[in-house]
């Protein structure tokens, strides 16, 4: 059950330039998305760079002093030892890391964060996915009815920006919503960078409305795709995808497979599986049948109520809404009796619809079939 620690192990004394890139960088790049590097990698706007050894030694003196605000959105408690092995390697230390974004926007309901990454194959554009913050988790929601939410118009902008900075080919990354922000960007950027782009990762990641898949753009980079989801995918099955998926083994069970440091590896490949399991495809077609039998407006609707009870928790992350998780409770059963009766009568039904799909795909669990798209 060797995961990407091991692969560090196994292969960081050699350097991108001797054995090419592969899936496992991939998921170790996205996994580097998630460190709060604010105040150690330059932004957008700033023409330096940082060693990935470099920004390991700073993050890990910080770490240690346990001065920095920033750690309190660490999301992986395996993140500031992965940060650490990643700097003392060969293959990925000389690696410099520029252009970092961190930006969380409540009013627009946006949480948005990225950096890029140059090494000896050129430049890798790596998105975050979403982190603890509620809003973000409201962002990813936000998809299941708009045609574009606030991170991706961000992220295609970021791309042309970095682009015009860099000169050479192109590699976008992203685990969960990352994946679905590398694909946006690269879908919806001018077609002179678009022919740059050689690929496209995306790690079990929420896919698009039937709008984004149909776009010229997504079916230009269609082929360029490269997605993976664990055998038991959940985020991975959301909304549509347009594109095959690589079935990755997980060594957890459930949603905590979405976790990469759960991904099994080999020295230069993910360990590969035929097929989800049946549990995640009763999950898919439920969750698509759902899905299809709201309208925009419900959908929309819906959301909109289910954030406004869980925003009666006062919690602004998810750590906060579970670290009190009694309290947090208390204050959104109260809300409950604030609630009008139309937007009753829109959660009921959007639920009743939920459990209608759930019924009509329950076969799925004792029939085996074919990978889903």
């Amino acid at each position: 059950m060797a995961n990407i620690f091991d692969y560090l192990s196994w292969r960081g004394d050699l350097c991108l330039a001797s054995v090419p890139f592969n899936p496992v960088d991939n998921i170790i790049f996205s996994q580097l998305s998630y460190l709060p590097l604010d105040g150690i990698v330059p932004g957008p706007d700033d023409n330096s760079k940082i060693s990935i050894t470099l920004a390991a030694d700073i993050f890990t003196q910080k770490f240690s002093a346990g001065k920095y605000e920033r750690f309190k959105e660490i999301i992986f408690k395996d993140d500031p030892d992965f940060i650490k092995a990643l700097g003392a390697s060969k293959r990925f230390g000389n690696c410099k890391l520029f252009g970092y974004v961190n930006n969380i926007d409540t009013v627009q309901e946006k949480q948005f964060s990225c950096l890029s990454i140059i090494t000896d194959g050129g430049c890798f554009i790596v998105f975050r996915g979403t982190d603890a913050n509620i809003v973000g988790w409201k962002e990813d929601f936000n998809m299941s009815f708009s045609d574009a939410v606030p991170a991706q118009l961000e992220a295609v902008n970021y791309l042309e920006k970095i682009a015009g900075i860099v000169k050479g080919p192109l590699r976008i990354c992203g685990h969960s919503k990352g994946g679905n922000l590398a694909i946006y960007a690269a879908a919806f950027c001018s077609k002179k960078i678009r022919r740059r782009i050689t690929d496209i990762y995306s790690n079990d990641a929420p896919g698009f409305n039937s709008r984004v898949i149909k776009s010229e753009g997504f079916n230009e980079i269609r082929e360029r795709i490269h997605s993976f989801v664990p055998q038991s995918s959940v985020v991975g099955m959301l909304l549509e995808h347009g594109s095959n998926f690589s079935v990755v083994k997980s060594s957890k069970i459930g949603l905590l497979q979405h976790d990469l440091y759960s991904w099994e590896v080999t020295h230069n490949d993910m360990v590969r599986l035929d097929d989800i399991t049946q549990s995640s495809r009763f999950l898919d077609k439920t969750l698509r049948g759902w899905i299809e039998e709201l309208d925009y407006d419900q959908r929309q609707r819906f959301i909109e109520a289910l954030f406004a009870i869980l925003s009666a928790s006062q919690a602004k992350n998810i750590n906060e809404l579970t670290g009190d998780w009694f309290k947090a409770s208390a204050r959104m059963i109260k809300s409950l009796g604030n609630i009008d009766e139309p937007t009753r009568r829109i959660i009921a039904k959007t639920l009743a619809a939920l459990f209608r799909s759930a019924r009509n795909n329950i076969d799925t669990l004792l029939k085996p079939k074919s990978k889903t798209t």
